[in-house]
C-alpha cells in the first residue's frame, strides 16, 4: 500500500497549542504516515520546544528561504514515502483524512490530491461574512466542491503530491505578496500545480471532500479590514499569476467561481433578505459585491503595473 509523508511548517509560538494538535492529529492517522515532520521557520525558542515536545516526529530547521515555501521544501526533501501531504501548523485533520488523500493515487495518472478544509472560528464567525469568501481564511468556499473531482489545484492546508512531482517541478516561485506594508499568502499552490500538470501531460490533480481538516480563524482575521486585504492580496496574486502561468491556465476556476457561483450567491441572499427576513442577509450580499470589486481592482491594478514594467 502506498504510503505518505506529513510535514507541517510553523515559525511562531503563538500557534504552539494549534502546533500541538496538528502534529498529534497526523500522528493519529490510520493508516499511520511513514513519518510526521515538522519544519520550522527562523524561531530558535520554537524549534527547541517542538525538538522535546515531539518525540514521535522529526524536527527540522528551515534550510531553504525564509518562509512557507523554503519550509515545504525542507520538509519534502526530507520525506522518504512516495506520497508528500503538507498540513498548516494550525489545521486538525479528521480521521481517515490521510486515507482518504491516498486513495486518490490508486490512480497513476494523479499527481496530487487536495480535501475539504472547514473553519474552525475562534470566534463565532461574523454575520456578514459570506461562505463564498472562506478562501480568504483559507478553507473551502461555497461553491468550490460543485466543479467535481478533478481541479486545478488544492488548498495549500490540505494538500499532497507524489514526491516524484515535487523533485521533477522544483521550487515554488509566487512567495509571499506585501500589500500596505503587512505581508500574506499568494497563489503560490496555484502556480506550482499548473506547472507541474504541464511538466506532466496527461496528469491531473483531484478533490477528495472527505479528506476534511479543520483550519483555525482566528479573531482577527474575521474583521473587515483583514477581507479587505486579502482579496486586495488575492487580486495582486492572480495577476502576477497570469504572467507566469497564462490567463487561460491562471484564470479557469475563478471564471466559474466569478460567473455562477457568485451570482448565485447574491441572488440567494437577496431572496433570503426579502423572502424570510435572514439575519445578516443584505450584509452578506454587500460583502460579496465588494469583495469581487476590489480583487478585480487589485488585478488591474497589478496587470497595469506589470505591462508598464515590461514595458519599461
Amino acid at each position: 500500500m502506498i504510503t505518505a509523508s506529513v510535514v507541517i511548517c510553523a515559525y511562531t509560538l503563538d500557534r504552539w497549542d494549534d502546533l500541538c494538535a496538528a502534529v498529534a492529529s497526523a500522528v493519529g492517522q490510520v493508516p499511520a504516515p511513514s513519518e510526521v515532520i515538522v519544519v520550522i521557520d527562523g524561531n530558535e525558542e520554537l524549534l527547541a520546544r517542538a525538538e522535546a515536545a515531539f518525540p514521535q516526529a522529526v524536527v527540522l530547521r528551515n534550510a531553504g528561504a525564509d518562509g512557507l515555501s523554503g519550509g515545504r521544501e525542507t520538509g519534502a526533501a526530507r520525506a522518504t514515502a512516495p506520497v508528500v501531504a503538507f498540513l498548516d501548523d494550525d489545521a486538525i485533520a479528521e480521521p481517515g483524512w490521510l486515507r482518504e488523500l491516498l486513495a486518490a493515487y490508486a490512480d497513476p495518472h494523479v499527481l496530487g490530491a487536495g480535501g475539504h478544509v472547514e473553519p474552525l472560528w475562534r470566534a463565532p464567525q461574523p454575520v456578514w461574512f459570506p461562505a463564498e469568501f472562506n478562501w480568504v481564511v483559507g478553507c473551502t468556499w461555497a461553491g468550490m466542491e460543485d466543479g467535481g473531482d478533478r481541479i486545478r489545484n488544492p488548498i495549500g492546508a490540505n494538500m499532497s503530491m507524489r514526491a516524484d512531482v515535487i523533485r521533477r517541478t522544483g521550487a515554488f516561485k509566487l512567495g509571499r505578496i506585501s500589500v500596505g506594508g503587512r505581508v500574506s499568502g499568494s497563489a503560490e499552490e496555484t502556480e506550482y500545480c499548473i506547472r507541474a500538470s504541464r511538466l506532466h501531460p496527461g496528469g491531473y490533480w483531484v478533490h477528495r471532500p472527505a479528506a476534511r481538516v479543520r483550519h483555525v480563524v482566528v479573531p482577527e482575521r474575521g474583521t473587515w479590514a483583514y477581507f479587505v486585504r486579502r482579496c486586495r492580496i488575492e487580486g495582486a496574486a492572480k495577476a502576477l499569476l497570469t504572467d507566469l502561468a497564462g490567463t487561460q491556465a491562471g484564470l479557469a476556476s475563478e471564471r466559474r467561481y466569478v460567473r455562477s457561483v457568485l451570482p448565485r450567491a447574491v441572488a440567494g441572499e437577496l431572496r433570503a433578505a426579502l423572502r424570510e427576513r435572514r439575519p445578516g442577509a443584505l450584509r452578506r450580499a454587500g460583502a460579496i459585491v465588494a469583495g469581487v470589486g476590489i480583487t478585480t481592482w487589485a488585478y488591474a491594478t497589478t496587470s497595469l503595473a506589470q505591462r508598464a514594467r515590461r514595458a519599461g
